[in-house]
């Protein structure tokens, strides 16, 4: 399986962005996806994950109520859209798949190359 993150950029604080992931390769299986980040000298971290239906989000305390996971099966796409953004957003952006628990955990082997996000102030 490849993925393949876009979107990321400069923004002001304040400002939004949406990230797309396409899944190609092999089905888009009834998969978990997944979304994380890695700022400059820190770990990577946990952002946010939606199940197969979509029925099924969770997302970090740190971007509760300002970002949303959804998915497009059809287009075998995962999106991040991300409002309200922070400096401290900064990071480049990973996605991911695999089931539930190994998504959450970040213990996939299946990553995509990631996408720069960088928001100024």
């Amino acid at each position: 399986v490849q993925l393949q993150a876009s979107g990321g950029g400069l923004v002001q604080a304040g400002g939004s962005l949406r990230l797309s992931c396409a899944a190609s390769g092999r089905t888009f299986s009834r998969n978990t996806m997944g979304w994380f980040r890695q700022a400059p000298g820190k770990e990577r971290e946990f952002v946010a994950a939606i199940s197969w239906t979509g029925s099924s989000t969770y997302y970090t305390d740190f971007v509760k109520g300002r970002f949303t996971i959804s998915r497009d099966n059809a287009k075998n796409t995962v999106y991040l859209q991300m409002n309200s953004l922070k400096p401290e957003d900064t990071a480049v952006y990973y996605c991911t798949e695999d089931s539930w628990s190994t998504v959450v955990a970040g213990r996939s082997n299946y990553w995509g190359q990631g996408t720069l996000v960088t928001v100024s102030s």
